[in-house]
């Protein structure tokens, strides 16, 4: 089990959850929502990379509001302030590099739906951020308007379900040649018959054991090569 904590971001606060690993050490990863906000999943999530080794933190991006509602959902993601969103991402990777527990100065990044772009920008804003992961991003780039540049020397995992329409939808074409373009490694996978949010083992109607499982090791895998150096 982990603990609700506060963090400054940019003259402000923003809340979240924070797990850390039995050992007390280890590399710190940001966990990143989906449009529901800081729910259990999500928190369930944080406690899981935990449990790998890492120290893991999910900012509350909605700040105090969840929903199980999917018209709720979309509103809470259409009235989000992309600028406070930013705020919220680089104070949590400033965060996480000032708790002693976090071994070394890099993090990574890792989000699920609305999150999986959160976490894909959050590596153009913050320069501790050397890996994100995106789970099928939804969230369209014009939103964010990512500088891709600051993906230099940096890393980039990308989960696509087919029902978002694979590694071959607009976005994350966009989103490949813009950080392939700044010198930074992406890694895109697809999944074949796999529902959007297929790692949400909350929503039986679209959660694959088999696909979950497998992105999930290929995560780990992924942070470990970038942060455990």
């Amino acid at each position: 089990m982990g603990e609700h904590v506060s963090f400054a971001a940019n003259g402000g606060t923003c809340e979240g959850y924070l797990a850390i690993p039995a050992s007390g050490r280890g590399p710190g990863v940001i966990v990143v929502q989906e449009w529901w906000g800081l729910v259990p999943h999500i928190t369930d999530l944080a406690d899981r990379f935990a449990a790998a080794g890492y120290v893991a933190l999910a900012p509350d991006f909605f700040h105090g509001i969840s929903t199980t509602e999917p018209d709720e959902a979309m509103r809470l993601l259409m009235s989000m302030a992309m600028d406070r969103a930013a705020q919220d991402l680089s104070g949590a990777a400033v965060y996480l590099g000032h708790r002693d527990e976090v071994t070394g100065p890099q993090v990574g990044a890792v989000g699920f739906c609305m999150g999986g772009s959160l976490a894909l920008w959050s590596a153009t804003l913050a320069p501790t951020i050397a890996i994100a992961v995106g789970f099928y991003p939804a969230v369209p780039w014009q939103a964010m308007k990512p500088d891709w540049s600051g993906y230099a020397g940096k890393a980039a995992v990308i989960h696509c379900s087919e029902e978002d329409g694979t590694s071959s939808a607009e976005g994350i074409v966009a989103a490949v040649e813009g950080i392939s373009a700044a010198g930074g490694a992406v890694t895109v996978f697809d999944y074949p018959g796999t529902r959007h949010a297929f790692v949400n083992d909350t929503r039986p109607e679209v959660f694959d054991v088999a696909a979950s499982a497998l992105a999930w090791d290929r995560t780990l895998a992924m942070l470990s090569a970038r942060l455990s150096s």
